[in-house]
């Protein structure tokens, strides 16, 4: 593709993908997760649940469909996610179900108001994670359990590897991609925090499961807009040079079109807790 071809192209992309950055569909991405996660917090009648990082709510609205006598809070920082979530309740009819606009690292959770926290990779961004734990333990009652999912090491994602490839070519990757995602991808590390947060009972299993990004290379491209990583990878570059970023991330995808969608390998720890 000639340069100005490129330069055209490279715009384009910009002015699709500026629409949907905010809402980037992780329920799609995260999909073949959701099971594991499900088992692992074994929802009761009665629980009343923490989402943590809830995004649009897909993990709370499951939570509350297995507490049909209790119920479920999601939380997140995003607005626009938050709003989304609640519309999505609604549609769904799902009434024991609540959202807020919150940062759980803060938050001013009534004590000892829930029996069950979960978290779909929410819990890695925190910046004093020792506080942030303490502050979602002092919301859970005591001996209640901490389900979580967070990523394993950035060497471990397939993801995370061919699209910085693709992305910064022969430049020199900045340190700090991924915004802290991997910042729990230590068990020892995960562990400790948690212990000193006051939790007991740390377990950590290894689950591994493919990850989307769209139903073809193109769409991927576009969606993949909405990571961090990716905008990180193309801040600074010219025209000319992100618009050939994009032709080798687009190769990439395509390389990895099954035909039922675009999909890399991952690797995350599931991490249990409980509240002392």
């Amino acid at each position: 593709m000639h340069g100005s071809a490129r330069c055209a192209a490279y715009s384009a992309t910009v002015q699709r993908v500026r629409a949907v950055i905010e809402l980037f569909d992780y329920d799609a991405e995260l999909s073949r997760y959701n099971p594991r996660l499900r088992a692992a917090a074994d929802v009761r009648a009665t629980d009343r649940v923490l989402d943590i990082g809830c995004g649009t709510g897909q993990t709370t609205r499951d939570a509350a469909r297995s507490a049909p006598s209790g119920s479920a809070l999601g939380v997140d920082l995003s607005r626009p996610m938050v709003d989304r979530a609640r519309r999505l309740s609604e549609e769904e009819g799902v009434r024991n179900v609540g959202f807020e606009r919150a940062d759980a690292q803060v938050h001013p959770f009534a004590p000892g108001g829930f029996t069950l926290g979960i978290s779909r990779f929410g819990t890695m961004f925190f910046t004093d994670p020792v506080a942030a734990f303490a502050n979602i333990g002092w919301a859970l009652r005591p001996g209640a359990r901490l389900v979580q999912l967070v990523w394993q090491a950035e060497d471990r994602q397939e993801w995370f590897g061919a699209i910085r490839r693709a992305l910064a070519g022969d430049r020199t990757v900045p340190a700090g991609l991924g915004g802290g995602a991997f910042s729990l991808a230590d068990p020892a590390v995960a562990a400790g925090v948690l212990t000193a947060a006051g939790f007991t009972a740390v377990e950590t299993t290894e689950v591994g499961q493919p990850i989307y990004y769209g139903p073809d290379a193109a769409g991927a491209r576009d969606t993949l807009f909405a990571l961090r990583m990716v905008k990180d990878l193309v801040a600074g570059l010219d025209t000319a040079a992100a618009a050939r970023a994009l032709e080798r991330l687009l190769a990439v995808l395509d390389a990895h079109d099954t035909g039922e969608g675009v999909w890399f390998d991952s690797r995350a720890w599931l991490v249990t807790a409980r509240r002392r």
